[in-house]
Formats: C-alpha cells, structure tokens, sequence
C-alpha cells in the first residue's frame, strides 16, 4: 500500500471540517438527552446529523479530491440524499407521534 502525503493546505481544512462535524453531530446527540418534549427532541438530531454530516462530507471531499487529483461526485450525491431525506423523515416521526397521541 503507499503512502500518500497530503499538503497543509488541504490536511488543516479538512482536520477542522472532521473536528466541527463531530462537535455538531454531539451537539445533536447531547439534545436528544437533554429536550424534554418529543418534538423538540427531533429537530436537534436531524439538524446536528445533517450538518455533521456535511461537514465529514466536504471534509472526504477535500481528501478525495487530493488523493485521486479528480472531481469525486459520490460525496455530494450523498449529502443530497441526506439533505433530502432527514427532515422528511423527521416530519413523518412528528406526524406519527401527533396521531397517536390525538386519535380520533
């Protein structure tokens, strides 16, 4: 296997992006235990998974980008899906939960 040794131009960016993706995604964790409603216990994982996950992504991006010296399309394909899908499935949890708990 050979070692490929990226540039400081490209590490430190994506170093921070991984750091602020993990502290965004624990942001969102640390929500969920502490919110007391169900409601609002949903929005601060979607958010906190959404935009850590963003950030891991543009982060792999940046790597990709230096490893292959080519324009990598998977990591934007799967932040559009994950932009896409998260708060629709949010919105689906939240619709469940007020049927549930006002049956008519």
């Amino acid at each position: 296997m050979t070692e490929i040794a990226l540039s400081p131009w490209l590490a430190v960016p994506a170093a921070v992006q991984l750091i602020c993706g993990g502290l965004l995604t624990l942001i969102g964790s640390l929500g969920l235990l502490r919110l007391k409603s169900f409601y609002a216990r949903m929005h601060s994982p979607t958010m906190g998974s959404t935009l850590g996950t963003g950030c891991v992504l543009v982060a792999s991006m940046l790597v990709s980008f230096a490893v292959t010296q080519r324009l990598v399309i998977h990591e934007l394909l799967i932040a559009a899906f994950l932009t896409m899908t998260a708060p629709v499935t949010a919105i689906l949890l939240m619709r469940a939960a007020r049927s549930r708990s006002n049956p008519q």
